[in-house]
């Protein structure tokens, strides 16, 4: 998981960030609009919403060290669903290398997008093939 950030507000809940859910299994990706202010529990429940309740819970899980991701409350619920969860390392892109690129893939194409247009449907529902 990673984030797209600064992005211009788009939609009618203004979104200005995207949640990069990479999944190696099924080879896809999923952007998941959302706000950049959002709390660990709405990242949590945007990633229930659109991913553990569609695909089912995933044996480990890697991201970045972003504080949304290490709170407390994921770390609970990450143990209560024996998820696994692994942290990349700051400059090692073996590591996450996949997810790194297809993110600066998204974020050229949503930063050329009218914010006006984004349609958030297709944002969510429209996997990239990995």
């Amino acid at each position: 998981m990673d984030w797209v950030t600064g992005l211009n507000p788009g939609g009618k809940e203004n979104y200005n960030a995207c949640l990069i859910v990479d999944d190696r299994f099924i080879k896809s990706m999923r952007c998941l609009p959302c706000h950049k202010e959002d709390t660990a529990m709405d990242t949590a429940m945007l990633f229930w919403n659109n991913t553990i309740s569609t695909c089912g819970v995933s044996k480990i899980i890697i991201s970045d060290r972003d504080p949304k991701f290490t709170s407390e409350f994921w770390t609970n619920l990450y143990e209560m669903l024996g998820t696994k969860l692994e942290f990349s390392t700051a400059y090692h892109p073996q590591i996450d290398g996949l997810a790194e690129r297809m993110t600066r893939q998204w974020r050229k194409s949503l930063e050329g997008s009218v914010p006006m247009a984004w349609n958030t449907r297709t944002m969510r529902d429209t996997p990239m093939a990995g």
